[in-house]
């Protein structure tokens, strides 16, 4: 057994999710009892929405590889894409998205593929974003992303489609939000009460605009019930032994702040690069 997979077989209790049929337990939180760790993977893996993977829109193979760690990440962290509020609904429109933003990433930025894990189309449609990222989440692992500076290593990004200063996310976009907030809490074992945050919350940064902020209490709260619809008993990770520096700090939303499509703030910190 390789140290990676000890380290696996040893957490695994503290950082996987347990699929029963019995109702959500109190608070969300389950304490002992036996667990199997192969049925917890295949009903986790069950509840994932339909996310197209990087060969179904064509994505461009990354200059490298993407680093992949074994610690799993602790929040989740809720971006829009600064672009047009398009009446596009298509998934046609959707991998012409995550073509233009991973061009953006590459040749403007120079990253070696674009920043975020899963993007988002105002039509609802799920993308995997940087590459190893649905590999990572189906092993409990993290790909180190670029999408919330000094930050990368323990957040894993989701971009969504359109600019929310003052307009409301579609509903299409928002359900699958929830979907995948879901199944991503379900994977890690995260509370959606404290996990959920947006890009403002860590860095100096009207990300991802003030209605989307808004809504993130609703959101937390709908991913909630959606775990209880899925009748799912979460084992939740010690919140307590987190490291302060993976604590929001909540810095100032800057004013006259540049905006530019694909532009929403630092996306990665000085020791980062």
């Amino acid at each position: 057994m390789s140290s990676k997979d000890a380290e696996r077989t040893d957490t695994g209790v503290a950082r996987r999710t347990v699929l029963h049929t019995a109702a959500m337990a109190a608070g969300g939180v389950l304490l002992g009892g036996a667990i199997d760790l192969a049925a917890a993977d295949e009903a986790v893996a069950g509840v994932r929405p339909r996310i197209y993977h990087r060969g179904e829109w064509n994505a461009r193979k990354p200059k490298s590889w993407a680093v992949v760690r074994s610690a799993p990440p602790d929040r989740i962290v809720v971006h829009h894409t600064a672009t047009g509020n398009s009446s596009a609904r298509s998934r046609d429109h959707a991998f012409r998205l995550s073509r233009s933003i991973q061009n953006y990433h590459m040749d403007s930025n120079g990253w070696a593929d674009m920043g975020q894990h899963l993007t988002i189309s105002r039509g609802g449609h799920i993308m995997e974003g940087r590459n190893r990222s649905l590999k990572a989440i189906s092993t409990d692992d993290h790909v180190v992303g670029a999408h919330t500076a000094n930050h990368n290593s323990h957040t894993i990004g989701i971009e969504n489609e359109g600019s929310y200063m003052s307009a409301t996310p579609p509903r299409d976009l928002m359900t699958a939000l929830v979907e995948t907030c879901a199944w991503l809490c379900l994977a890690y074992g995260l509370d959606p009460a404290k996990a959920i945050v947006g890009h403002r919350d860590f860095n100096p940064t009207s990300c991802p605009g003030d209605k989307l902020y808004g809504m993130l209490p609703g959101l937390r709260r709908d991913v909630r019930s959606r775990l209880r619809t899925l009748q799912a008993r979460v084992v939740l990770r010690d919140e307590s032994a987190m490291p302060e520096e993976h604590r929001p700090t909540y810095p100032d939303v800057p004013s006259g702040e540049r905006r530019a499509p694909f532009y929403h703030g630092p996306a990665v910190g000085p020791e980062e690069a």
